[in-house]
């Protein structure tokens, strides 16, 4: 089975090629987007979702900004869609984060439309390496504290739909499995989009490890009664104290 890229280059590398997540868990298609304007629909409308994976594509939908063949000062194109994209999650951390980095890499060739299309490609091209390269890490880490058997409970959706590599909470039950453990899933719905039943449970189930969706609110019952010996969420915001927030209902 071919692993999930919610986010990549188009096979053509001329466009975004995304997994629309709203058509999931019916049906698994792919879209190339091949402007900003398309980046910013699927931002806006959760065809592409989680932090990583929509820092990754709005830092290719800005690379897509400067046409090729571009001549002469571009800064004010590049401006303008940056404007565009970062209007699209203002919250989104990762997205100003990819979005900051791209433009300073670009900036550099204001006066040179070929150089910058080059390095701003170049650029958000880093980003997603260094993703996948950090969701392994990840993984790794987070596969150690899983015993064989282990019953996992988990909120939202943190795997590969999110990123673009193999999650980051979720990634640790992947790494786990890979090397010969035993791991049972129990995700939560996660009200009112869903992203659990829908997203972490398609993704689980298409990668053969058993899962099994909780309505939100029968998760208390089950930590109560032992039947969970492990909790993965994601973080939408971590404090220094090592304090976190999430979705609701974590």
């Amino acid at each position: 089975m071919q692993p999930i890229q919610a986010v990549t280059w188009a096979d053509d590398g001329d466009g975004v090629r995304i997994l629309d997540q709203r058509l999931l868990p019916e049906r698994e298609v792919y879209r190339v987007l091949r402007s900003v304007d398309e980046v910013c629909e699927a931002i806006n409308t959760l065809a592409v979702r989680g932090a990583p994976a929509i820092g990754i594509a709005a830092a290719m939908g800005l690379a897509m900004s400067i046409p090729a063949g571009a001549r002469g000062d571009v800064g004010l194109v590049l401006a303008d869609a940056d404007g565009r994209l970062r209007g699209t999650r203002p919250t989104a951390v990762n997205l100003a984060r990819a979005l900051d980095r791209v433009m300073q890499a670009g900036l550099r060739h204001r006066d040179d439309g070929a150089a910058m299309r080059d390095t701003l490609r170049d650029e958000a091209t880093k980003i997603l390496d260094e993703d996948r390269a950090m969701c392994r890490r990840i993984g790794e880490h987070g596969a150690t504290l899983m015993a064989d058997g282990a019953r996992v409970l988990t909120h939202c959706n943190t795997g590969a739909l999110a990123t673009g590599g193999i999650g980051t909470a979720l990634a640790a039950v992947y790494v786990a499995v890979e090397s010969g453990k035993r791991i049972e899933v129990y995700a939560d719905e996660t009200r009112p989009l869903l992203q659990g039943s829908r997203l972490t449970a398609w993704e689980l189930q298409r990668a053969g490890v058993p899962v099994t969706v909780l309505a939100d609110g029968a998760a208390a019952s089950l930590l109560r009664d032992g039947e969970v010996d492990l909790c993965i969420v994601g973080a939408d915001r971590i404090a220094t104290n090592g304090d976190v927030a999430n979705k609701v209902g974590t």
